[in-house]
């Protein structure tokens, strides 16, 4: 772009300009024009067209790509062949300025507090192995899939499985790296979802052994360090929808999330065995005594239909609807939102990476999973502790 006092932009370069608007920054989900990556638009002799882009770091994952997009926009009006480009790389003052712009301005502060018009809806169990962070995954596909904004933060920090679910990781087990531009964090973006997990950050495996065999053994403080920098630091953008896979059980990290999310909405995930629903009402108590409100309870692993027609009910049946009677107060009856049946395919897809809502919308797992994102999608949101950026004169 012409610097001040240059020549005017010829028409020829005013026309690559505004079809650059259409390059979008696959990391920050902003056009390229938008983030200040257009260096220079340059027309040449014969009509070709030179343009400069500044990437946001050295060794950008996403450059390949932008690199295609800029030509192919550039192409679109200068005629096939006729665009060359030139990567850079942006200094520290102008990634300084791109991180202050894309924060509005603002210190870094948690973006989810009270006053945000992000709906956070935090997905607990009262044990481990009743599906939750398989439901959480999905659930977060088929809300992206309606054509919602939706951030997805894996806080179950000792037994990661999010990356996994969503084809996040290499075929070593090793998970997606973010992109870092300062102090700002980029999550990878998986299904339309945009996701950020400590199974990103931990060190790769010894040799000989598979990267997802990598533990983490953190303590209380830790833990609510991460979850509060996941939240400060990861740049999201606005969303509609942010989800946030907990822990199982009623730890460190449940008491954290009401200190950090007092907003949250909490689904309980049970599965219909009777032993999984007495501890799953635990984890929906100290939900509601951190100040949430519970939205629903989801039932995992319910009876799955036998081919005679017969049910097979594996896990027993009713839990779902024990917890969500169990959870129901005069004052707010708490759903249940679906009964999710036993399903190959959703298994399936959670060993592939591509969720059983995207690689089998048909099937009645992945049926019950969209019935449970339609009905959150249309619940209203309550207004209890939130501040109201109103006054009266």
């Amino acid at each position: 772009m012409p610097a001040e006092g240059a020549p005017a932009a010829s028409p020829l370069e005013q026309a690559v300009l505004r079809a650059l608007e259409s390059v979008i920054d696959p990391e920050i989900r902003k056009p390229i024009t938008e983030l200040d990556m257009v260096d220079r638009v340059v027309e040449g002799e014969g009509g070709r067209v030179e343009v400069g882009i500044r990437l946001t770091i050295v060794g950008c994952p996403a450059s390949d790509r932008i690199e295609r997009d800029v030509r192919q926009a550039a192409e679109t009006v200068a005629g096939a062949g006729n665009a060359d480009v030139e990567l850079s790389v942006m200094t520290p003052e102008q990634r300084t300025a791109l991180t202050e712009r894309l924060r509005g301005g603002r210190a870094r502060t948690n973006p989810f507090g009270p006053g945000s018009l992000t709906r956070v809806i935090a997905v607990t169990s009262g044990k481990g192995g009743v599906g939750k962070s398989t439901i959480t995954a999905n659930l977060a596909v088929a809300l992206a899939a309606r054509g919602l904004s939706v951030g997805l933060v894996d806080a179950d920090v000792h037994g990661f499985s999010i990356p996994g679910l969503l084809g996040l990781v290499d075929d070593e087990g090793l998970a997606a790296r973010p992109t870092q531009v300062n102090d700002m964090i980029l999550p990878p973006v998986a299904h339309g979802v945009k996701v950020i997990s400590i199974g990103m950050f931990v060190e790769p495996a010894a040799p000989g052994e598979r990267a997802s065999s990598t533990a983490v053994a953190w303590r209380g403080p830790m833990l609510h360090r991460t979850l509060s920098q996941f939240l400060t630091d990861v740049y999201f953008g606005d969303l509609d929808v942010l989800l946030v896979d907990l822990p199982p059980g009623t730890g460190d990290i449940a008491i954290s999330l009401g200190q950090l999310l007092p907003n949250a909405e909490v689904v309980v995930v049970t599965t219909p065995q009777a032993a999984a629903a007495d501890v799953a009402e635990r984890s929906g108590v100290v939900a509601r005594q951190t100040g949430q409100r519970i939205v629903g309870v989801v039932e995992n692993m319910a009876a799955l239909v036998q081919p005679d027609g017969t049910l097979l009910e594996l896990f027993g049946s009713g839990g779902g609807e024990l917890v969500a009677s169990r959870l129901s107060t005069e004052a707010a009856a708490v759903p249940l939102l679906a009964s999710v049946p036993l399903s190959m395919a959703l298994r399936q897809g959670g060993d592939s990476g591509v969720p059983v809502v995207v690689a089998a919308p048909d099937d009645p797992a992945a049926r019950a999973i969209e019935q449970v994102a339609a009905q959150l999608s249309a619940m209203p949101r309550s207004l209890a502790g939130r501040r109201l950026d109103v006054s009266v004169r």
